[in-house]
C-alpha cells in the first residue's frame, strides 16, 4: 500500500475509534479482531505447547506458532486490502473503519477514567475493583496510592501498545502492518509470560513483541513530553529529563520510555517494586516525584494523554497533507 494511502487511512481511522470506538452491540454481535486473533493463539498453545517436551522443543514449537500466527493474520488483512482499495473511497472508508478496531484511544480512557471514578464514589475497594480490569498486579496488595498509580500506569504504557504502535505500523505497512503488530502484542499478553507453562514456548513471541514495540515507546514518550508543554500543570522538562534518566532501567525496554515521561510530567514517581499475584517485582522507579498518587492525578494523566492523541492525530494529518502536496 502507498504511504499516501496507508497515512490517509490512518488519519481517518484515528479519527473515527476517537469518536465512536467500538460499538458494544457490535462486539456482543461478532466478537473483534483481538478475540479473534486470542481463539487462534489458544488454539496453537493448546495444541503445540506439550508439557512433557524438552524446553528446546517446546521453544520451536513457539516460534513455528508465532511464525503460523502472523502468517494467518497477516495475509487475511492483505487480502481484504486487496479487495477494498480499488473501490476507491469507499474502500479507504472501509479500510478505515478496519483499521480503527485496531486501535484503543477511546476504549484506554474509559477503563482508566473507570479508575477515578471508582476511587471518588467507592472509595478504596472500588478503586482496586476498577483497577483489576487494566491490570496484571495483585489488586488487594494496593493501598488508594498504589491504585493511581497502577491506573497512570497502565495509561502510559498501553497508550504505547494500544494506540502508537498500532498507528506506527498501519503507517509503515497498511491494515496488514498495524494486523501483524496486534498479532504480536496479543500472542505477548497471552503466552510471552515467565510462567512454567510459557517460559519457553512464549519466548519468540515476547522477544518479537520487544522488537515491534521498539520504535512506538520512543515515540509515545516524544508525544508525551510534548503534551506536558501544552497542557496546564504538567513539566515538559520534567518529562525529558525522566525519560533520559529512568526509562532504560526499567525492567521492559519499552515500557519505561511512556511511563517515565508521565511521571516525570505529572511530578510523580511511577512502577517501582510491585506485586503480581503472590510475587514481588523488583523494578526502577519512573520518576522522582511523589509516590502518593490520588484520583486527581489520574485526571492529570488522562488530560495528558488525551492531548498526545491529539498530537498524534495531527502528526499522521500533517504527514498525510504533506505527501500530498510533494505528490502534486
Amino acid at each position: 500500500m502507498p504511504l499516501s494511502d496507508s497515512l490517509l487511512i490512518l488519519s481517518l481511522a484515528l479519527a473515527a475509534e476517537a469518536a465512536f470506538g467500538y460499538p458494544h452491540r457490535l462486539y456482543t454481535w461478532i466478537g473483534h479482531p483481538v478475540t479473534w486473533i486470542g481463539w487462534l493463539i489458544k488454539g496453537l498453545d493448546r495444541v503445540s505447547n506439550r508439557e512433557n517436551w524438552s524446553f528446546s522443543w517446546r521453544r520451536a514449537a513457539g516460534i513455528l506458532a508465532l511464525l503460523i500466527l502472523v502468517t494467518v493474520t497477516g495475509l487475511a488483512a492483505w487480502m481484504l486490502e486487496r479487495f477494498l482499495l480499488p473501490l476507491g473511497t469507499v474502500g479507504v472508508g472501509l479500510l478505515a473503519l478496519l483499521s480503527s478496531t485496531l486501535i484503543a484511544q477511546r476504549s484506554l480512557h474509559e477503563h482508566v477514567a473507570a479508575v477515578s471514578k471508582g476511587l471518588r464514589e467507592g472509595g478504596l475497594g472500588g478503586g482496586r475493583s476498577a483497577v483489576s480490569m487494566i491490570v496484571g498486579r495483585n489488586p488487594q496488595s494496593l493501598d488508594g496510592a498504589g491504585v493511581s498509580r497502577a491506573a497512570i500506569e497502565s495509561l502510559a504504557e498501553n497508550f504505547s501498545d494500544g494506540i502508537v504502535a498500532p498507528a506506527f505500523w498501519l503507517a509503515l505497512g497498511g491494515l496488514a502492518g498495524a494486523a501483524l503488530y496486534k498479532a504480536t502484542n496479543t500472542a505477548d499478553s497471552m503466552i510471552g509470560h515467565r510462567t512454567p507453562r510459557h517460559e519457553a514456548f512464549g519466548w519468540a513471541a515476547a522477544r518479537f513483541d520487544d522488537l515491534v514495540n521498539l520504535p512506538a515507546s520512543r515515540l509515545s514518550a516524544l508525544l508525551i513530553v510534548s503534551a506536558a508543554a501544552l497542557n496546564r500543570d504538567t513539566s515538559p522538562r520534567g518529562a525529558w529529563q525522566a525519560v533520559r534518566r529512568d526509562a532504560s532501567h526499567h525492567r521492559s525496554p519499552n515500557a519505561g520510555w511512556p511511563e517515565a515521561a508521565m511521571a516525570g510530567a505529572l511530578g510523580l514517581r511511577l512502577a517501582g517494586p510491585r506485586i503480581y499475584g503472590d510475587v514481588q517485582v523488583e523494578d526502577s522507579w519512573m520518576g522522582n516525584g511523589r509516590a502518593e498518587a490520588t484520583a486527581d492525578d489520574i485526571e492529570r494523566a488522562l488530560a495528558l494523554y488525551r492531548t498526545a492523541c491529539a498530537l498524534l492525530f495531527a502528526l499522521a494529518a500533517a504527514l498525510t497533507l504533506l505527501i500530498w502536496i510533494i505528490a502534486r
